[in-house]
């Protein structure tokens, strides 16, 4: 009887085990850093932006000290749809260049329909797919990638009530928290900011030089220098011959 209880508890055990262990969350590739110093990022917003789409990224960001700059089609005071939020646009999209920034964040809400009809706003977008660093779009922001033409072929996310957008672009929708995919990262709701955030700190780690004091582009990073070779030994003069 003793042994029968025994086999069942160390099988209750095992199988305990294996829950706790199959349930573990994968390890993050590497931690998010705590200092962004360098880095500049633009988040681009206009008139219906969602709040909390918006803030949450600019504090997580302030507070890694990255600059953070919020831009628009124009320089003012803009209000949330969601709520009595207003936010400043810092600087205007017509007086800004891609170079400026390491990143480039576009919240959901109706701010994005309203964007992606202004062509200035979506060259600008698409110009800053083409650097090659990070876009990063969450809720309806996708809806500025697709009017730069830039989803074809790519994996993403969105408010899945506009998931037939993304589809009918060419992209392979994903209903997960976030998505990356090259330097497009895309999120789905609020309840996903953190990892969204995240997501953006570690893709400006992995794949940006931070800003260069004396020029204001940021380059790719480059491959180490290959490592130096010890000199080859001298060669050994000759010896005289010697007479027997």
């Amino acid at each position: 009887m003793f042994t029968t209880s025994k086999s069942l508890l160390t099988g209750v055990l095992l199988a305990l085990a294996t829950v706790v262990i199959g349930c573990e969350r994968p390890t993050e590739p590497h931690p998010v850093t705590d200092d962004l110093s360098g880095y500049s990022v633009a988040i681009l917003i206009t008139e219906g932006f969602q709040d909390e789409e918006t803030l949450h990224p600019k504090e997580f960001l302030r507070d890694r000290h990255a600059e953070v700059v919020v831009i628009g089609p124009a320089v003012e005071t803009v209000t949330a749809y969601n709520s009595d939020q207003q936010v400043q646009i810092d600087k205007a999209v017509a007086d800004v260049t891609v170079d400026e920034f390491s990143a480039l964040v576009i919240p959901g809400g109706q701010s994005p329909g309203h964007l992606r009809e202004i062509d200035e706003v979506v060259e600008f977008v698409a110009d800053f797919y083409e650097t090659g660093r990070p876009i990063a779009a969450i809720c309806h922001g996708p809806q500025l990638l697709i009017a730069a033409g830039i989803m074809e072929g790519k994996r993403a996310t969105c408010f899945e009530g506009m998931s037939d957008e993304l589809i009918e672009a060419g992209a392979h929708y994903e209903d997960s928290p976030v998505v990356r995919d090259e330097n497009i990262i895309t999120s789905r709701v609020p309840d996903d900011l953190p990892m969204f955030s995240a997501a953006i700190a570690v893709a400006l780690v992995d794949h940006v030089e931070p800003l260069d004091a004396t020029t204001p582009y940021y380059a790719p990073p480059t491959a180490p220098p290959a490592p130096m070779l010890p000199p080859p030994d001298p060669a050994e003069p000759p010896q005289p011959e010697q007479n027997d």
